[in-house]
């Protein structure tokens, strides 16, 4: 559209509208009509159209009648859903909680216990095996809860209620095009109450995008094939921006002056909540130059890496590209900070505090 058409056309716009103002200002308002939701169709009649449409798809026959049939509602799926647990934790509560010294021992007996795969899998993604490591821990606790309920009835269940119901019919139709691929049996094919399935907790829509058969035996197994498992998230952290050789950022202390340096870097606009709790990106010679430092108060690495600065409860940190890749994980930052700290406790060498021995009081014979 030419310029000068469209100033046209948005002045005329403007002379219409305020007319219109002027008319209804003379006149008693009425009433808008609420919006009425249509009510659900019998759960049944709701079920054949999801065949019709997995048929116009591209799914066959034979996938949907047996992955289809005589599946209900489960009403369990929809309480879970409508009573989600909300914590109200700081940072470090929440670290604790979920990485505490029995985490990182294990997470360190699993880097050495898989290490022939997880470097196979590094020289192909070039993400490190203590950050592979950590992702699947947190996920699914190294690999232990993976999910044991029937993914098709969890995902219809959500698709037919309200709530959410576009996002999980797509869900829904992702879970029968794996299934028709052969990726996974349907005895098999079992997540948690949300949707999430396997080692990695991928959604069936990050299955289709990011799991991967590193194994070579046809099959993208995320819930029994630790190679795929592992080839699985690095795939996700690289396509989603992980950088070789970078470290997911650093604890940093700040100038007093917080309103300047927030005038001076603002808050991001767009993006998920956990990404507009950071700052736009600088360079670290600008973040240096505005007076912020690592946490002992040395000056930061003259590096050329853009960072962004995010302030919690618990600290202030400089956050690298490598740690918007573990947000796109799972977009909270409580989530990211403790994939970062378990991969870092992972990595490093120092010795990790024992159990006490508990004493043991043998009662006299009378």
């Amino acid at each position: 559209m030419l310029p000068t058409f469209r100033g046209a056309l948005i002045v005329a716009l403007l002379f219409a509208s305020s007319i219109a103002l002027a008319q209804t200002s003379a006149a008693p308002a009425t009433p808008t009509p609420a919006a009425v939701t249509p009510p659900l169709p019998p759960f049944p009649e709701w079920l054949q159209g999801v065949r019709e449409e997995a048929l116009a798809k591209g799914i066959s026959a034979a996938t949907i009648e047996a992955a289809l049939r005589d599946i209900t509602p489960v009403e369990q799926i929809l309480q879970r859903d409508r009573t989600q647990a909300e914590f109200k934790e700081t940072l470090d509560q929440y670290i604790a909680r979920r990485v505490g010294v029995p985490t990182i021992r294990l997470g360190r007996q699993m880097r050495t216990r898989h290490e022939a795969i997880l470097d196979k899998v590094t020289a192909q993604y070039k993400v490190p095996p203590h950050v592979l490591v950590a992702v699947w821990g947190l996920e699914s606790s190294f690999g232990r809860f993976s999910g044991v309920r029937p993914l098709l009835p969890t995902l219809a269940t959500l698709a037919y209620d309200d709530r959410r119901s576009a996002l999980f019919r797509g869900q829904l139709f992702d879970a029968l095009a794996i299934l028709d691929a052969g990726h996974i049996d349907l005895p098999k094919l079992k997540g948690s109450w949300a949707g999430a399935m396997g080692q990695p907790q991928f959604m069936p829509s990050s299955y289709l995008r990011f799991a991967v058969d590193f194994d070579g035996d046809g099959r993208r197994d995320i819930w029994t094939s630790q190679a795929d498992v592992f080839g699985s998230i690095g795939n996700y952290l690289v396509t989603n921006g992980w950088a070789a050789g970078q470290t997911w950022g650093r604890p940093v202390t700040v100038p007093h002056d917080a309103a300047a340096l927030a005038q001076a870097v603002p808050l991001r606009a767009v993006g998920c909540r956990a990404v507009r709790e950071l700052t736009e990106p600088r360079p670290l010679a600008a973040w240096q130059a505005l007076g912020v430092r690592t946490a002992d108060g040395a000056a930061l690495p003259k590096a050329e890496i853009a960072a962004s600065l995010l302030r919690t409860d618990s600290g202030t940190f400089l956050v690298y590209p490598n740690y918007e890749a573990l947000l796109s994980y799972n977009c909270a930052n409580a989530y990211a900070m403790a994939v970062a700290h378990l991969a870092d406790r992972i990595a490093d060498t120092d010795p990790l505090p024992t159990a006490a021995r508990k004493k043991t009081v043998r009662r006299k014979r009378r």
